[in-house]
């Protein structure tokens, strides 16, 4: 039997109905050479998971840990990383197979699609609008979301495993290319992730978010400093971002100005939590 080429790693908790998803999109694509592994952080109840996708329960909490826990119970070559309430484009597969070779770190796009019917709420605007510009991760921040990252397993034995309680994505990226590993954005590796699709979960994303990217800054007097600062410019970013709303095609004129109602909350919501922080509160 031939050796696995690529391993496809998906972590999941308690979001059944998006992993069905998930995998019903991922499935028709698998070949022998390929292996799925869900890695499941002991939700309470197990997934119920069809032939051909392998279950692994990691009992630590969080995706880093059950991403790094996929990476040791897989041997192929080629890793992609998978979010289990992203589904991926009917050829994903295929053009993860083409593009291995391009770079040793490849972010694929991630687009967004509504979970109910119209009008969007003002989360769901919002996302519209914001979330998930991994070519802009990518080319201006130097890293790229693991909902559709592609790496070699030579590159994540050399750079190691995802730390937990950081901003993920963002450190294992930097920590790859400041070891002299080349990253870069392929636009046909496509997966589409669901727009939050109210405040409270936005605000949780966001929060979490935050207390990551937080987790990645000094703690010294001048690092404090620096964050009150980024917290205090918050408010002018909605000024700034703004445009982006009214031009946005796809939104009308009520999605446009619940974005823009969502888009002040949030940002003066987020100044809020960095002040906090830097005040060495928690949030």
């Amino acid at each position: 039997m031939p050796a696995h080429r690529i391993s496809v790693i998906v972590p999941h908790y308690d979001d059944h109905e998006r992993l069905g998803r998930c995998v019903t999109a991922l499935l028709p694509q698998v070949c022998h050479t390929d292996e799925v592994v869900v890695v499941d952080n002991a939700s309470p109840y197990s997934p119920d998971l069809p032939e051909g996708v392998r279950l692994v329960v990691e009992t630590a909490k969080g995706a880093a840990v059950a991403r790094n826990r996929g990476v040791a119970e897989t041997t192929a070559p080629i890793l992609v990383f998978l979010d289990c309430d992203c589904v991926p484009a009917d050829d994903w597969l295929e053009r993860a197979r083409a593009v291995a070779g391009h770079a040793d770190l490849v972010g694929g796009t991630v687009t967004v699609f509504d979970e109910s019917p119209k009008p969007r709420s003002g989360a769901e605007a919002f996302e519209t609008v914001f979330a998930f510009d991994n070519r802009g991760y990518v080319e201006r921040k130097g890293f790229s979301v693991t909902a559709n990252l592609l790496t070699h397993r030579s590159v994540f034995d050399t750079v190691g495993g995802f730390r937990p309680g950081l901003s993920e994505d963002l450190e294992w990226c930097r920590r790859a290319t400041a070891a002299g590993y080349r990253l870069v954005h392929e636009d046909s590796l496509r997966v589409a992730h669901p727009t939050r699709g109210n405040w409270p979960a936005l605000k949780k994303k966001w929060r979490r978010l935050t207390q990551e990217a937080w987790g990645l800054e000094r703690r010294d007097l001048r690092g404090r400093g620096l964050w009150a600062a980024r917290a205090l410019a918050m408010p002018a970013s909605v000024v700034v971002h703004a445009p982006r709303v009214l031009r946005h095609p796809e939104l009308d004129r009520g999605e446009k100005a619940r974005a823009l109602a969502t888009l002040t909350k949030l940002r003066l919501r987020r100044a809020g939590w960095m002040l906090a922080q830097a005040m060495g509160r928690d949030i």
